[in-house]
């Protein structure tokens, strides 16, 4: 109490300023809850692409069990949840990143890059930024744009395991673009049985799905797919490793588009006057 009194009565201020201490909580109040709030937008966004992924493997259930008459192997898929989950969370510095998984089984805030090439020239004909971590939803986008610029007559979509949905065969093929899209993790060094194995005939009343793992079966369809490994996946490296492009340095969606589009130009620029060179 001698300490406080001697406090009060002292004409020199040591601690700290009661009035700003408060508007400052306070304001950091109202940043949190608006920050609740955008937690639960982005949680029933999640929720409305989580339930199409989800309504995608029960109609491969119903499908396999209608094809073969017995229930498939597995749990049956959890339906999602709308509500938030514990671990959500919004960046303060960029409200407008995501967390995103990376290679060495970590996590980031980041941006998630996409990019398609034509594959005799290997120049970079599309790309765009999303917010999505999972890549199941940059086919529609990509399908749009090629819409939009029928003068690139793209007439295959080559893409890895983590592009495939039930849905995405289907937004392919409607779009008049055959797809060949891994339906899972493939395995490294197969036998030479696996290798040239051929496939099943293809039914006459077949699926899209059935009629895509057909394509991936036969020779042309399994040739075709192994230069996705050759074509597009050496232009992230050179992109990162040549170029030394590994993160976003500019905060915000709109600016990190910007900053895709200005590096693809660059990576075009370099694969141009290679071109020109041979």
């Amino acid at each position: 109490m001698k300490e406080a009194q001697k406090s009060d009565n002292s004409s020199i201020d040591e601690g700290i300023n009661i009035p700003d201490e408060i508007e400052r909580r306070e304001e950091r109040l109202e940043v949190i809850k608006a920050a609740k709030l955008k937690i639960e937008a982005r949680a029933k966004e999640r929720y409305e692409i989580e339930q199409k992924i989800y309504q995608d493997k029960i109609d491969a259930r119903d499908d396999y069990e209608k094809k073969n008459g017995k229930k498939p192997k597995g749990k049956k898929p959890k339906p999602p949840k709308v509500e938030p989950k514990d671990k959500d969370q919004v960046n303060l510095t960029d409200e407008e990143s995501r967390i995103m998984p990376t290679s060495g089984g970590g996590f980031i805030q980041a941006y998630n890059a996409q990019a398609s090439i034509e594959h005799d020239s290997l120049l970079l004909v599309h790309n765009h930024v999303t917010q999505h971590a999972n890549d199941k939803q940059e086919i529609e986008p990509t399908l749009k744009f090629f819409k939009n610029n029928p003068q690139l007559k793209a007439k295959n979509i080559l893409a890895d395991a983590g592009y495939f949905s039930k849905s995405n065969t289907k937004l392919c093929e409607e779009a008049s673009i055959t797809p060949y899209i891994s339906l899972g993790k493939e395995k490294h060094n197969q036998t030479l049985e696996e290798r040239f194995k051929e496939s099943n005939p293809l039914k006459e009343n077949a699926t899209s799905l059935e009629r895509l793992q057909h394509r991936l079966q036969t020779p042309e369809g399994k040739a075709l797919y192994a230069q996705r490994k050759y074509k597009i996946e050496p232009l992230f490296g050179v992109i990162k490793h040549v170029m030394g492009f590994r993160q976003f340095m500019l905060r915000g969606f709109e600016k990190a588009q910007g900053e895709w589009n200005l590096i693809c130009i660059a990576y075009n620029l370099k694969r141009m006057f290679k071109i020109s060179m041979v």
